[in-house]
């Protein structure tokens, strides 16, 4: 979105707002399944499931107006000192240790801290600042060496496999895609942005490797299908750039044309 200068649009704002509703109800689900597996049967994860939704109701509670104290202060000296940094990943740790123990993804927890954090724009862009690049820089990057490690391309060794992988790419796009697009149309968009919000929210990206890594981690996905998933992500990210410019050029014809 930022590359090709539409964060600033109403298009913009449209895929941005849908990708984190998206994203909150993928890591509800997530977290969900997650108890669901680590229990054993879904009568045995409503304990773990009511424990996590107490934590979500404690955090956004009792935590967050206290970050939003705390945030209160930065406004009053402008700055984001070493004493807030380390309250801010205490939180983060904290919240962490608590969902692994529950029975629910680190990771749950770390999202929930992100969640509750202080609302003052100009300080999450400051904290975003102070960790973005070590995290861009080193941590990202290990992310996807593990991915790409565990992503055993030569288990898809015959055409049915191939064909497989081509229902799942093909069942994705479809699903996001022309559903997203579709979803705008009826919504009142004209048909470029439409399609251009459908191109933009068939990004999987990160997230998706994320989950498909917690999934693998946990036993649900074999070495096979995690392979697939992985392969469906990878196309459908880097098919957004072409799509896009090839919805631009479709339209600026057509208005030429006209």
């Amino acid at each position: 979105i930022q590359e090709k200068g539409i964060h600033r649009t109403k298009v913009g704002a449209i895929v941005i707002t849908c990708a984190a509703a998206d994203d909150i109800t993928a890591w509800c689900l997530l977290a969900a399944v997650i108890a669901i597996v680590k229990a054993g049967s879904f009568v045995c994860s409503l304990y773990t499931i009511i424990l996590a939704v107490s934590y979500v109701f404690v955090l956004i509670k009792f935590v967050k107006p206290l970050l939003n104290k705390l945030g209160g202060h930065f406004q009053l000296d402008n700055s984001v000192n070493k004493n807030l940094v380390v309250i801010l990943f205490l939180v983060l740790l904290v919240s962490s240790f608590i969902t692994e123990t529950i029975g629910i993804h680190a990771l749950f927890g770390a999202f929930m801290a992100g969640v509750v954090m202080p609302d003052n724009a100009q300080f999450k862009k400051k904290l975003v600042e102070k960790i973005e690049d070590i995290a861009l820089v080193l941590l990202l990057p290990l992310f996807f060496v593990i991915s790409g490690l565990r992503t055993e391309i030569g288990l898809i060794n015959d055409l049915e496999l191939w064909k497989i992988t081509g229902i799942i790419i093909l069942i994705a796009i479809i699903g996001k895609y022309i559903g997203s697009a579709f979803a705008a149309k009826f919504v009142g968009q004209n048909w470029r942005d439409s399609l251009t919000i459908g191109s933009l929210m068939n990004t999987r990206g990160l997230m998706e490797l994320v989950v498909l890594n917690i999934g693998y981690d946990l036993g649900i996905l074999g070495s096979e299908i995690f392979a697939m998933m992985v392969i469906m992500a990878l196309v459908t990210t880097f098919m957004t750039g072409p799509s896009l410019n090839l919805i631009n050029k479709v339209f600026k014809k057509e208005r030429s044309m006209k």
